[in-house]
């Protein structure tokens, strides 16, 4: 194998490694925004708990009712 045969060969192996690079780093902000957007879907729900909560003096009619199997 000569030098230009193993230059080559590093050159190809460079560009399939930028391509992985770039692969993953789609990935990671891919993955990024779903978590961004998960944790806005959680804190939306966690403060609408908070006001369904807050909101009723009374409770939930469904809170004590037993299961139908009891």
């Amino acid at each position: 194998m000569n030098i230009e045969e193993r230059l080559i060969e590093i050159e190809i192996k460079v560009t399939s490694q930028d391509d992985l690079t770039q692969e993953l780093s789609h990935l990671v902000y891919q993955q990024q925004k779903q978590i961004d957007e998960l944790r806005a879907l959680c804190t939306a729900l966690v403060k609408r708990l908070g006001e369904t909560g807050s909101d009723s003096a009374e409770p939930d009619a469904y809170t004590h009712e037993k299961p139908p199997h009891y």
